[in-house]
C-alpha cells in the first residue's frame, strides 16, 4: 500500500513538472502575448476621456387600489423578479426614451460629439442614448436605479433625472387609458353574452313546448333529474339483489341438507333450520323416552310389560320425526322455488325499467342540453356584469401613486470610467491567462516527440540516449568536449542493450530528413574508436552524402565503386586522423544503379567488412522516403532510430519504427536529437549533470593545467572501455 502510494505522488509531481517544463519552453510565446495585451490595454486606458454617471433611485409598484375591490378581497402583492425585469426594458423603449430625446433636445446637442453638420434623427439618438443608460434592481427591493452615463456630468444628471420622470408619466397613462379601455369591452361582451341568453331562452321554451316537459326544477334553473326512471331502476337493481342472495342461500341450505343421513338430520336439522316448535318437541320427546328405556331395561329387563311399552313409543315418536324431517325437507324446497322465480321477475322489470330510462333519456336530452347551455351563459353573463361593476367603482377610487422618485440625479464629480488601476490589474491577469493558455494550446497541437515519456509509450522501445543541441564532430571538438560525455553514455547503453555479443555491424535510421542521423552515426562511431575499437564509418546515404564533409575527404570514389566492382576495398577505405576509425565514402551513384544496396555484393561487403573492423556503423537515408534504409536494418546486426526533438509528429515516427520491425531488423532503441538542455527541466536531469561537470573540470584546467587533467581523463576512459571489454 506505501508503495502505491509513493508511485501515486511520484506521478503527480511528474505532471507538475511537464506544465512548468512547457511554460519553460513556450515562455516567449506568453511573454510576448502578456505584454502586448498589458501594453494595449494601458494605452487605451489612457487615452479614453473620462465618462460621469448620475444615477436616480426610483420605487415601483403594480397597479392596486386603495379600497377593497367591491367583489372578493385584494391580496398582498409579492415581489416577481420577472415582472421588475419587464419593467427594465420598458424604462429603455423608445416609448419613454424619445420622449426624453424631444425634452432633452439631444439630436441637436449630440451634433458636435459625432462631428455632424445636421441633427441626428430620433432613432440614431435612441440607439446612442440606450447604449448610455443602465437600469438594475438596487439591493433585491423593489427599488430600481437608473444611471446614466455622458463626457458632461450635468448630462448625465438631466438624462437620469428626465428618464425617471417620463417613465412616470408614461405609466400613469397607461393605467387610466388601460382602465378605461378594459370597461368599455367588459360592456361590449356584456351586451354580446346578453343577447345570447335571450336567444337560448326562447329555444328552451321551444323545446318544452314541443316536447310536452313538465320541468317541475325549470323555476329553481337547475337541470338535476331528467326524468324518474333512473330512481326506478336503482330501487328495483336493490330489490333483486336481495332476492339473489336470498335464493343463494335457500339453495345453499338445500343441498347441505339434502346430502345428509337421517341420522345426520337428526342432528343437525334444528342448527341449520332453527324455528320448528314440533320438531323440537319430538326430539326431546324422543330422547326422553330413550333414557327411560335404558334405565328400565338394566332394572326389570327386556319381557317387562313398561319396557315394551317404551320401546312402542320410542318407534311411533321416531316415525314421527322422520315425517316431519321430510315435510321440512318439502318446505326448504319450495322456499327455494319461490326465491328463484321472485328473482327471474325482478331481473324482467329491472331491464323493462334500463329500457324505460333509455327511451326517455334519448327523448328529453336536447332539452335539458339546452337548458345546461342556458344555464352556463347565464353565469357568465352575470359574472362580466359583476366585472364591470367592480372596474367601474375601482377606477374611480383614489390610488397611490405607482412610481415615485426617491433620489432625484445629481452631478457626480468624480469619473466612473475608464478605471486604470483595475484596467491594467485585468489586463496584466488576461495577458497571463491568455499567453498560458496559448502556450498550452501550441503544446496541444505539437504531436511531435517531446519527452523520453512519449518515446516509451508510443513506440514501446528504451530510449538510449539524449544529444543535446549545437553538436558538432567530435574529431574536432575532441574527447574533451561535453558533447562528447551524450555519445559515451549511448556508446555504453548500446553495449548493454545488444543480445549478442558478436553483433557488431548497426545503423541510424530516422523516419524524416534533418533528424541529425549523420552526426550522430559519426559521434558515436568517433567515440568507440577513442575507446580504442577498431571502428568503420560507411556511408551508405547514396543519394545524399554528408560524411565525407564531416572527414573533410573527397566524395568521388566510395561504395558504389566497390560494389560495382570498379575498386577494391583497400582502394575505397580512407583513414581519418583518429587512428583507429576509418571511413568508407559513399561515392558516385550511377542512374541505372539505384537498388545497389540490395545486391549480393552488398551483404558480402557487410561479411567482410564485419571480420576485418570490432565495429561497423552505417548511415542511411530518411526510412520514409526510399528503401535503402529498410535494405540496411535487415542487413545489419543492430539498428537504431534518431529522433529529432519537437520536429515530426509521433505517427511518422510510429511508422519508421514499424518499417524497421517490418523487415526483420533489431532495433535496439532510440536517439533523442537536438535537445535543448538549458530550457528543458526535463532533460536537464537525465543529463545535465555531465555538462555541468565538464564545465567544472574545464575551470580547473585552466588553474591547474591542462595536460595533466587530460592525462588523467585518457587514464580514466582506457580504464572504463577496458572494463566493458571484459564484460563483453
Amino acid at each position: 500500500m506505501q508503495a502505491k502510494n509513493n508511485q501515486q505522488q511520484a506521478d503527480s509531481k511528474l505532471h507538475f513538472l511537464d506544465y512548468w517544463r512547457i511554460i519553460r519552453i513556450r515562455k516567449t510565446v506568453i511573454l510576448a502575448v502578456f505584454l502586448l495585451v498589458v501594453l494595449t490595454t494601458t494605452i487605451i486606458t489612457f487615452l479614453l476621456k473620462p465618462t460621469y454617471a448620475s444615477s436616480v433611485r426610483i420605487a415601483i409598484e403594480k397597479d392596486s387600489s386603495d379600497i377593497t375591490p367591491l367583489i372578493g378581497y385584494q391580496t398582498a402583492q409579492q415581489h416577481d423578479p420577472y415582472w421588475v425585469l419587464t419593467e427594465y426594458e420598458k424604462i429603455q423603449s423608445k416609448k419613454v426614451l424619445h420622449p426624453v430625446i424631444g425634452s432633452l433636445e439631444l439630436n441637436h446637442k449630440w451634433m458636435d460629439r459625432f462631428n455632424m453638420t445636421v441633427p441626428l434623427t430620433t432613432n440614431e439618438t435612441f440607439q446612442v442614448l440606450k447604449r448610455s443608460i443602465d437600469v438594475d434592481q438596487y439591493r433585491n427591493t423593489s427599488l430600481i436605479e437608473i444611471k446614466a452615463y455622458s463626457k458632461d456630468k450635468e448630462e448625465a444628471a438631466q438624462i437620469a433625472q428626465e428618464i425617471a420622470e417620463q417613465y412616470k408619466a408614461v405609466r400613469e397613462a397607461n393605467l387610466q387609458s388601460m382602465s378605461s379601455a378594459g370597461i368599455e369591452v367588459l360592456r361590449t361582451q356584456y351586451e354580446e353574452q346578453n343577447s345570447k341568453v335571450k336567444k337560448q331562452q326562447v329555444e328552451l321554451d321551444r323545446l318544452r313546448e314541443t316536447l310536452n316537459i313538465s320541468d317541475i326544477y325549470s323555476a329553481e334553473g337547475s337541470s338535476i333529474g331528467m326524468t324518474t326512471e333512473p330512481q326506478i331502476v336503482m330501487s328495483l337493481e336493490r330489490e333483486r339483489t336481495v332476492a339473489e342472495v336470498k335464493l343463494i342461500r335457500y339453495m345453499t341450505l338445500f343441498n347441505e341438507v339434502k346430502a345428509m343421513t337421517l341420522e345426520e338430520l337428526r342432528n343437525t336439522i334444528l342448527t341449520a333450520m332453527p324455528g320448528n316448535l314440533r320438531l323440537t318437541h319430538l326430539l326431546n320427546e324422543y330422547d326422553t323416552a330413550y333414557q327411560t328405556l335404558s334405565r328400565l331395561g338394566v332394572i326389570h329387563g327386556e319381557g317387562h310389560p313398561e319396557t315394551k311399552s317404551l320401546v312402542s313409543l320410542l318407534t311411533t315418536v321416531e316415525q314421527q320425526i322422520t315425517d316431519e324431517i321430510t315435510g321440512v325437507l318439502r318446505g326448504l324446497q319450495s322456499q327455494v322455488t319461490a326465491a328463484r322465480n321472485e328473482l327471474e321477475q325482478l331481473t324482467v322489470a329491472v331491464e323493462k325499467a334500463k329500457s324505460n330510462d333509455a327511451e326517455k333519456t334519448a327523448k328529453y336530452r336536447p332539452y335539458f342540453t339546452a337548458k345546461r347551455d342556458l344555464e352556463n351563459l347565464s353565469k357568465i353573463s352575470d359574472m362580466i356584469m359583476i366585472r364591470i361593476l367592480q372596474e367601474t367603482v375601482d377606477a374611480a377610487l383614489p390610488k397611490e401613486s405607482i412610481v415615485e422618485i426617491y433620489d432625484p440625479a445629481e452631478p457626480n464629480p468624480e469619473p466612473v470610467r475608464p478605471k486604470r488601476f483595475l484596467n491594467i490589474a485585468l489586463g496584466v491577469v488576461v495577458g497571463l491567462i491568455v499567453g498560458v493558455g496559448l502556450a498550452f494550446f501550441i503544446e496541444y497541437l505539437d504531436t511531435s516527440v517531446k519527452t523520453i515519456d512519449d518515446v516509451e509509450q508510443a513506440l514501446q522501445a528504451p530510449v538510449l540516449g539524449v544529444i543535446p543541441q549545437n553538436v558538432q564532430s567530435l574529431l574536432l571538438e575532441g574527447a574533451d568536449s561535453p558533447h562528447a560525455e551524450a555519445y559515451r553514455v549511448l556508446r555504453t547503453n548500446i553495449l548493454f542493450s545488444r543480445k549478442n555479443p558478436e553483433a557488431n555491424t548497426l545503423t541510424v535510421v530516422s523516419g524524416g530528413a534533418g533528424e541529425g542521423k549523420s552526426t550522430t552515426i559519426f559521434n558515436l562511431a568517433t567515440v568507440f574508436a577513442q575507446h580504442g575499437s577498431r571502428v568503420l564509418i560507411v556511408d551508405s546515404d547514396l543519394r545524399r552524402p554528408s560524411l565525407h564533409k564531416h572527414v573533410g575527404v573527397s566524395n568521388s570514389v566510395g561504395l558504389t565503386d566497390f560494389l560495382l566492382k570498379q575498386k577494391t576495398l583497400e582502394e575505397v577505405i580512407q583513414t581519418t586522423k583518429l587512428e583507429k576509425l576509418d571511413f568508407l565514402p559513399s561515392g558516385k551513384l550511377p542512374s541505372s544503379s539505384m537498388g545497389i544496396l540490395n545486391s549480393t555484393q552488398m551483404k558480402a561487403f557487410i561479411a567482410e567488412a564485419r571480420l576485418r573492423y570490432e565495429y561497423v556503423f552505417f548511415d542511411s537515408p530518411p526510412i520514409m522516403g526510399v528503401s535503402d534504409a529498410s535494405i540496411l536494418a535487415s542487413e545489419v546486426d543492430m539498428a537504431i532510430l534518431v529522433i529529432q526533438y519537437r520536429k515530426y509528429p509521433q505517427a511518422m515516427t510510429v511508422r519508421a519504427k514499424q518499417m524497421v520491425e517490418k523487415v526483420g531488423g533489431n532495433l535496439l532503441g532510440v536517439v533523442l536529437n537536438n535537445i535543448n538542455i538549458s530550457q528543458d527541466s526535463y532533460y536537464y536531469y537525465y543529463s545535465g549533470y555531465y555538462y555541468d561537470y565538464y564545465s567544472k573540470e574545464d575551470s580547473d584546467n585552466e588553474s591547474k593545467g591542462k595536460k595533466k587533467s587530460d592525462g588523467k581523463s585518457a587514464k580514466t576512459s582506457a580504464r572504463g572501455d577496458l572494463e566493458l571489454k571484459n564484460k563483453f
